[in-house]
């Protein structure tokens, strides 16, 4: 044996699964998951409405992500991050976060659906989780960081 006993593995293991549900990391990102899920949620009936209307999917897609950044900035600042530091700086590391998770939609539509014919409808629903996945990492540690304070 370990040293440990069974009630004690169990309890450590409990204890640690309460630490990363009650952890800031895992309230930041459900926050950024329903936060998250209302946007695209309505982006993605705009994205099948613009297609259905004759739109080329990378075309509605390039729409939708544009009116998504603003209404994505705000939510995220305000609501997922409760980021209040430098502004200007935010939105444009908000912007260049956005550039890389704009080029791996587009990646994936073009490989997807160009290259390899599946549906465009498939595709996008499933590159709205691939590129949020990208963008919670790179806006919790980079657009909308956590303010650091000196050790005194």
């Amino acid at each position: 044996m370990n040293g440990i006993s069974s009630s004690d593995e169990h309890k450590s293991h409990r204890q640690y699964l309460y630490e990363v549900l009650a952890g800031k990391s895992f309230r930041q990102l459900v926050r950024y998951g329903l936060v998250g899920i209302g946007i695209n949620a309505a982006l993605y009936v705009c994205y099948l409405l613009f297609v259905f209307w004759g739109a080329e999917p990378k075309i509605a897609m390039s729409i939708v992500y544009v009116i998504g950044l603003g209404v994505g900035f705000y939510g995220h600042r305000k609501l997922t991050f409760f980021h209040t530091e430098n502004v200007r700086r935010a939105i444009v590391r908000y912007l260049v976060a956005h550039i890389g998770g704009y080029a791996i939609n587009f990646f994936l539509l073009v490989a997807f659906v160009d290259h390899m014919h599946l549906s465009h409808a498939l595709v996008q629903g499933l590159s709205i989780f691939i590129v949020a996945a990208y963008l919670f990492i790179i806006f919790k540690y980079w657009v909308f960081p956590e303010k650091k304070y000196a050790a005194s």
